[in-house]
């Protein structure tokens, strides 16, 4: 009983899988993988964005906090010109921690500008994949197409073959089937060409029976012309002689 049951279910899901195979398009899957792709490049490209923009804004800080150190030491220095040592030591000691802060921005920057490098390098590879697999994708669609429009051929000359296999043998029963008609039909004028085939009506008759009949009948004719030319004469004859005369 299991085994049963295995064996139909192997059959349904090889039915399943057929079906599925001829409702799935791959030419339409290679349009959706390039999409996707575009879609996760147009991902990786906002990314680097963020992290350039990020830099900038470190960058712009840090020109900022060191536009204020140049400032404390110029200050100080006019302190000391003007001989107040209190007010440049208190300028340096302002100028210490901003300079600290742009020691650690400034590695934070590197740290960005490694990152940004990093990834513009992969979306640059990226951007190669993707443009590759486009073109992949544009030749085996051509190629795809080629293969359908060579299957229809195969398919139309297929069942063009099998037609004509049908109207072959149409023709050729058409073909005996005339040949047949033809023989009998010689053969019918052979027949009564030679007057084995008998008109009960008396009128199909051969040329030569008709010339005999012919002439059988002019023969008669005159015989019976003669009969009655000799029948008139003869009854003339006795009217003129008379009766007592016939007594």
């Amino acid at each position: 009983m299991g085994g049963v049951m295995k064996r139909m279910k192997l059959v349904v899901e090889a039915k399943a899988n057929a079906a599925l195979e001829r409702r799935e398009n791959p030419v339409e899957m290679l349009d959706l993988s390039y999409e996707k792709q575009l879609q996760l490049l147009q991902q990786v490209r906002r990314g680097v964005a963020e992290v350039a923009t990020s830099r900038k804004r470190l960058e712009i800080q840090m020109k900022n906090l060191q536009a204020d150190v140049d400032k404390r030491s110029t200050q100080a220095r006019r302190a000391l010109e003007v001989g107040r040592e209190d007010l440049a030591r208190e300028a340096l000691l302002r100028r210490a921690p901003i300079q600290q802060q742009i020691e650690d921005m400034s590695g934070q920057y590197q740290a960005l500008q490694a990152e940004e490098e990093r990834l513009v390098r992969a979306s640059q590879n990226l951007q190669q994949r993707v443009d590759a697999f486009r073109t992949k994708k544009e030749t085996i669609k051509a190629t795809y197409a080629a293969a359908q429009a060579t299957t229809q051929i195969g398919e139309a000359f297929s069942g063009i073959s099998e037609e004509m296999a049908d109207v072959n043998l149409a023709i050729e029963r058409a073909e005996n089937k005339t040949a047949q008609l033809q023989a009998r039909g010689a053969a019918l004028d052979e027949l009564t060409a030679s007057g084995v085939l008998n008109d009960p009506t008396g009128y199909g008759k051969d040329d030569i029976t008709r010339e005999l009949e012919a002439l059988s009948a002019g023969s008669g004719v005159e015989n019976e012309m003669a009969r009655l030319r000799n029948e008139i004469a003869d009854s003339e004859a006795r009217k003129q002689i008379g009766p007592g005369a016939g007594a």
